[in-house]
């Protein structure tokens, strides 16, 4: 799902308060924290989770790889805590 300048803005805003619900070790992803990564997104649309890495240059390929096998859209990368977003089906957060 694309999201436009004014729905990322949203979004942000709305995550601002949340605390990271999943935690990415120095082993990466695997199975049960992308299945993890899905059960919290389908129950809040909006998530955030924190990356443990060397660098910035390690992050975003990282990033990219798990937004795409949980079908999410990344919001925002803040240092080390990624928002992610994937609209439910029955959506929770209505987008302007």
């Amino acid at each position: 799902m694309e999201l436009n300048n004014k729905q990322k803005k949203y979004l942000k805003g709305l995550a601002h308060n949340l605390n990271p619900v999943v935690m990415v070790g120095n082993n990466g992803i695997n199975d049960g924290v992308l299945k993890e990564i899905e059960t919290t997104l389908e129950a809040h649309e909006l998530i955030k989770i924190r990356i443990r890495c060397e660098g910035q240059e390690e992050l975003k390929p990282l990033v990219d790889d798990i937004a795409q096998k949980v079908n999410a859209t990344l919001v925002q990368v803040l240092g080390h805590s990624v928002t992610l977003y994937r609209q439910g089906k029955e959506p929770k957060i209505n987008l302007p």
